[in-house]
């Protein structure tokens, strides 16, 4: 079995690659569409709420069974369970959620890399999104470029490979975000857009907005299901994971509402919906651009921002289940990267061939193999997963409050309190089960 634990090189490395790993296209493509169909200002206030409340406990309960299991998701709770413990079947769902989350997530990259290269061509007035998503040549080149890159990338070891591609990444990413979204927000029209979005009106907030909030949050945070426990076992203890978690969920946050900084106040400006759903970012940023001056290259950057975005999660995503198959086969990272990369872009070949070749409609008309895939993830496995690390993390028939305390506070840094335990062991899980119990009946 596979026994050698590689070593991240340093501490922004670390903080680089989880927060890319989290940011992506829950922050950039899917919050600005959830925000937009939810109210703006209500929706990303119901969110934040959530990432206080439920995301950084769980982010640091991840980290903690992470580093202290020295281990990847598979076997990380079989490691940390007490004697005849039930806890090892949660490492399994950890795999299916990861490779159910890269069965789609690789395709919407393609997509971005695909708008990248029409902008950056010249060629971006003559197609759309439905024309794109129906034409099954560009689905499956792009899907297969994806995927070819990132697992190109994970074949070196981890400090050669991912860490460094993801830092410079992740750098490139953030600086060229403050450029767009100053951009953006000097718009003729761009007030109403930035009223609509940071401006709550309460009375748009219900059942709904509540359960979206949260799932994406969970979504953008890539909690539960191991994503973040694997990089907690590559580092050392010098810092204390709260502190860790806060940072990272405040780069992820920026991104976010970055993005949405980008994009509302264009929509005002040029008089285009904010509520089309996944499209927004597609059909309604390109009309953006076609009637921007200058509109073909802000296009270029700001697709190839949402390609740092999106290929920082895949990298991190891919991480976790080459580390998962390592730790269940022993074998070395470049046979892992080549037998993994083909799994993931054979399932990931539903989404890519489901608006045209193989149709599916698992909610009825109009659904697709990425709804299906995003349903198993983010309405399942995230909010599940979070609750069972939670469950796990807070209680004598799991790993137990004392050894998690222990294990997030060695280090420098924001400590877990010992007043913070309800928090922890009953608020978070039973406002996670209920939310879910909710989104589920509605």
């Amino acid at each position: 079995m596979y026994m050698e634990r590689e070593r991240l090189g340093s501490r922004l490395g670390f903080i680089m690659l989880s927060a890319g790993c989290a940011i992506g296209c829950g922050n950039v493509w899917k919050f600005p569409w959830m925000c937009g169909q939810n109210g703006g200002g209500s929706f990303m206030l119901v969110y934040i709420i959530c990432l206080i409340i439920m995301g950084i406990p769980v982010m640091t309960m991840e980290f903690s069974i992470g580093r202290a299991a020295q281990s990847s998701a598979v076997n990380m709770y079989k490691k940390l369970q007490k004697p005849n413990g039930k806890w090892g079947f949660m490492g399994y769902i950890c795999v299916i959620g990861n490779v159910a989350l890269m069965a789609f997530y690789t395709v919407v990259t393609g997509w971005l890399i695909y708008y990248f290269v029409k902008f950056l061509t010249n060629n971006q007035k003559n197609f759309g999104y439905e024309k794109m998503i129906a034409d099954p040549k560009i689905n499956v080149i792009y899907l297969l470029v994806t995927v070819i890159l990132a697992f190109s990338v994970l074949c070196f070891k981890l400090q050669g490979g991912l860490e460094r591609v993801t830092k410079y990444m992740m750098i490139a990413l953030l600086l060229i975000i403050l450029i767009l979204a100053g951009r953006s927000i000097t718009l003729p029209g761009a007030k109403e857009g930035l009223e609509f979005y940071l401006i709550p009106d309460f009375s748009k907030i219900n059942g709904s907005v509540i359960v979206g909030a949260m799932n994406q949050s969970f979504f953008t945070l890539s909690v539960g299901m191991g994503s973040m426990a694997i990089f907690g076992s590559y580092i050392d203890k010098e810092r204390s994971l709260m502190s860790e978690s806060i940072s990272i969920i405040v780069i992820d946050s920026f991104v976010a509402i970055a993005a949405g900084l980008i994009m509302f106040p264009a929509c005002f400006s040029y008089g285009l919906e904010v509520n089309a759903g996944p499209s927004l970012l597609f059909d309604t940023m390109a009309s953006v651009f076609n009637n921007m001056e200058g509109g073909r290259w802000w296009g270029t950057v700001f697709f190839l921002f949402m390609v740092f975005a999106a290929m920082s999660t895949v990298l991190g995503v891919c991480e976790n289940i080459i580390a998962m198959f390592r730790d269940i086969t022993g074998f070395g990272r470049v046979k892992s990267s080549i037998i993994c990369g083909f799994v993931v872009f054979t399932l990931a070949l539903t989404t890519a061939l489901g608006n045209s070749v193989w149709k599916f409609h698992p909610f009825g008309k109009g659904s697709t193999w990425l709804d299906f895939w995003d349903f198993i993830v983010s309405t399942n496995i995230l909010p599940l997963g979070s609750l069972v690390i939670a469950l796990f993390c807070c209680n004598s028939f799991g790993w137990g409050w004392e050894s998690f305390m222990k294990e997030a506070n060695e280090g420098k840094g924001i400590k877990v309190k010992q007043w913070m335990k309800p928090v922890f062991r009953f608020i978070v899980p039973i406002g996670i089960a209920i939310i879910y119990i909710y989104g589920i009946k509605g």
